[in-house]
């Protein structure tokens, strides 16, 4: 067997009730629509339909007591966007410093357990 990469990756999530409000795939979401403005091309990017996107983005709004991310419609030149709120910058910066966080929390045991791994 050859030597795969190994990578141990915490995954940090935001649970409100029954809704995981804050994740991976949703800071990802949030970070392309950030660089793109647009929830078709982060979706895109992202290899996910619209819908699904939307769904995604709902969830988030309805999580926090302030929308994350507000959308424009398209108008008669094009189509609308879409944009991370002041509270979704917020949200978005602190969940990125506590996965930083969780990161270097486990470098010590990482190694250790990467010993392990592989062949």
């Amino acid at each position: 067997m050859s030597k795969a990469k190994i990578q141990i990756r915490p995954r940090l999530r935001v649970i409100v009730g029954r809704n995981i409000a804050l994740g991976p795939g949703k800071v990802q979401l949030l970070e392309l629509l950030q660089k793109t403005g647009s929830i078709t091309k982060a979706a895109r990017e992202m290899k996910m339909s619209y819908m699904r996107a939307w769904t995604l983005i709902r969830t988030m709004n309805r999580c926090f007591k302030e929308p994350v991310v507000i959308s424009t419609h398209g108008g008669a030149h094009g189509g609308g966007g879409a944009e991370l709120t002041d509270a979704g910058r917020k949200v978005l910066a602190l969940y990125q410093k506590m996965d930083a966080k969780c990161l270097r929390a486990i470098g010590p045991a990482q190694k250790q357990l990467e010993q392990f791994l592989g062949r």
